[in-house]
């Protein structure tokens, strides 16, 4: 059997009251590696395009989406812009403000996943229903979250959860028709 099914289902009761998926930038969606591009766009990252797909097919499937950042580069900016989530914070490294932004548009935190992979990622890894990181995140994060992802930062490791949740929600995309 799949091993992401496998996962799924260890953490079913959790994920299907899931209804928002936030996500921490570098070294998640990104390697965490930075590239200055000139004084126009900043400093940039590279994204993997499995993560952008897979946000997509939750925020058709109704599940609002975001980011939250403790950077704010342009190129940030434009990428989740373009993907239309429902969140972008940006450009404070002190995360719970944000976090509390969603919780006031009237969600539970039980219905909220997080994953993150910095020690200002904690304060929300401990609150929210399902918390993820990466195998190269610190051990007092891995400690306290309920999922490691087995695809590092930058390499699909966000799709593997929403993969997750996606399974245990039966969520399954539109694929269009000949």
């Amino acid at each position: 059997m799949n091993s992401t099914i496998e996962q799924a289902k260890k953490f079913e009761d959790k994920l299907k009251k899931i209804k928002v998926f936030l996500s921490d930038v570098d070294g998640i969606l990104t390697t965490g590696l930075l590239y200055y591009a000139g004084e126009e766009m900043g400093y940039n990252r590279f994204f993997h395009t499995h993560d952008g797909y897979g946000l997509k097919i939750l925020m058709n499937a109704g599940i609002k989406c975001g980011i939250i950042s403790g950077g704010g580069s342009k190129g940030v900016k434009k990428r989740f812009e373009d993907l239309g989530l429902d969140y972008i914070f940006l450009a404070n490294e002190d995360k719970r403000e944000a976090y509390r932004a969603v919780l006031n548009d009237g969600y539970k935190p039980e219905e909220i996943i997080y994953i993150g992979d910095e020690f200002f990622d904690l304060p929300i890894l401990k609150d929210v229903g399902f918390s993820a990181t990466v195998p190269s995140a610190s051990f007092e994060i891995q400690e306290q979250v309920d999922y490691v992802t087995q695809r590092d930062s930058g390499t699909g490791c966000v799709r593997e959860v929403i993969d997750m949740l996606r399974y245990v929600q039966k969520i399954t995309p539109k694929i269009a028709e000949l």
